[in-house]
């Protein structure tokens, strides 16, 4: 298979993680017969440097025509970088959320995996961590309270803000939709979560999904109210799989996913539109404190990688291997320096990514 994959070294480490993650799917590609085509294009401050702005037209229409995005990471220091002295719609963030709209990115996918030689690093207690997880929380992305209408007016010689929660059911049937196939990919189950004891929108939210889930006999679905479900999560986190919701929720729901694995240097992203394209990155920033010293955890942007070949491309077998190469590497004892801990022996950026795909 020929895959034409844009890529978006972006700022700080990005252009190294994403070196790496490059290195690892050519080694896929090698043993698994494919072609990899990679392009790469500017956003963030990089492009601000070379352009003037945070992403060009041009380079949008050259996303347009790929089968997916890779992204490392895009930004740099707040207080010390002349781009944030820019008006906010130039600065290196509004390159990502004009190329999210562009390319119609509405389903966001955050996996959270405990690996078992990373169970120290998790702050809940040993009989929690001990079973370990792999949960994926899909978020809506281009909906609800964040793009709802929103005014502040003043009334009665106070003011009084506004902000309007609002989905259709198309919104809410393309997402549920994407979650359940993914669900198909993963251990068929799949938790909606929604505030429907209160809200309209969340019963809205509920009656579609459980539309949806007639269409997917074979993935198991519950309901669970928001708040249960952030109790959860810290209680007994393993018994999820596919966590489905809406913008907000899910927006705080992954953060704190991603604080119980312990190291957000392990964690990949997705974000995808109607169709198998998507556009993949870390979750985490771009870092400049590090950029260029070789020391970047690239595990993430890997990570991202086989999730493009899972979902965009419908490689489970290559996904898989990049996955199982993560895990040997780990289990053999290698770290960078934010996961590093005692008896193990310290790599860098570069030679994580030499490990990984040696072990493909």
């Amino acid at each position: 298979m020929k895959l034409n994959i844009v890529c978006i070294p972006g700022d700080g480490i990005g252009p190294e993680i994403v070196t790496e993650a490059k290195k690892v799917l050519n080694k896929v590609a090698e043993t698994g017969g494919h072609e990899m085509v990679f392009t790469d294009i500017l956003m963030g401050g990089a492009s601000i440097d070379v352009h003037g702005v945070p992403l060009t037209d041009e380079a949008i229409e050259t996303a347009k025509v790929a089968d997916a995005v890779l992204m490392g990471s895009i930004g740099g220091d707040t207080n010390t970088s002349p781009w944030y002295k820019l008006p906010p719609e130039k600065r290196p963030e509004a390159g990502l959320l004009k190329i999210r709209k562009s390319l119609g990115l509405f389903a966001n996918l955050r996996p959270a995996i405990l690996y078992p030689e990373l169970r120290g690093a998790c702050p809940l207690k040993e009989e929690i961590s001990v079973k370990g997880f792999d949960m994926l929380i899909m978020r809506e992305l281009t909906g609800g309270l964040y793009f709802g209408e929103r005014h502040t007016v003043e009334k009665d010689g106070q003011k009084v803000a506004t902000d309007t929660l609002t989905y259709s059911e198309a919104e809410i049937r393309r997402i549920a939709i994407k979650g359940f196939e993914i669900a198909m990919k993963r251990r068929r189950k799949v938790t909606s979560v929604d505030k429907a004891n209160v809200l309209d929108s969340s019963r809205l939210w509920r009656a579609v999904v459980n539309e949806v889930a007639k269409d997917f006999p074979e993935v198991t679905l519950e309901h669970m109210l928001v708040d249960n479900c952030a109790m959860q999560l810290v209680k007994d986190p393993s018994q999820f799989d596919v966590i489905l919701t809406e913008n907000m929720f899910g927006d705080i729901l992954s953060d704190e996913a991603s604080m119980v694995t312990g190291s957000i240097g392990m964690l990949a992203s997705a974000s995808l539109n109607d169709t198998k394209f998507g556009l993949y990155e870390p979750s985490h920033g771009s870092a400049p404190d590090i950029a260029g010293k070789d020391l970047a955890n690239p595990i993430a942007t890997i990570l991202s990688a086989a999730m493009m070949l899972r979902y965009s491309f419908d490689l489970d077998k290559e996904a898989d291997a990049i996955e199982s190469a993560v895990d040997k590497v780990l289990k053999d004892g290698y770290r960078t320096g934010d996961i590093m801990s005692e008896g193990c022996r310290k790599v860098g950026c570069r030679e994580m990514g030499d490990l990984i795909a040696e072990r493909i």
